[in-house]
């Protein structure tokens, strides 16, 4: 047990140096919001900070919106991040 957190941190670290070199990048984001709720878009990576990520994402008629996600939110799953192109999950949540 005690070395889960080293671990869970080393993986935290790993996705932001990935997302802050995707900086700019296309993303899908599927981030599921509690209470059967999921919302699907698409944006870009604008900004990466400490313990979280902002994506610019597409709204309705040409308008764009920040939203920003935590990077424990990927690592568990609750956000799945996918390439827009292919469809493919740019991360493995934790399995558990």
């Amino acid at each position: 047990m005690e070395n889960e957190a080293p671990q869970t941190q080393s993986k935290v670290e790993e996705i932001h140096e990935k997302l802050e070199s995707m900086t700019g990048s296309r993303v899908r984001v599927k981030a599921n919001m509690g209470r059967s709720r999921v919302i699907e878009r698409e944006g870009t990576v604008v900004q990466t900070h400490g313990s979280l990520f902002v994506v610019e994402v597409d709204e309705r008629r040409g308008r764009k919106a920040r939203q920003s996600y935590q990077y424990v939110d990927v690592l568990t799953g609750a956000v799945v991040l996918s390439d827009p192109e292919t469809g493919g999950a740019l991360f493995d949540p934790e399995q558990n």
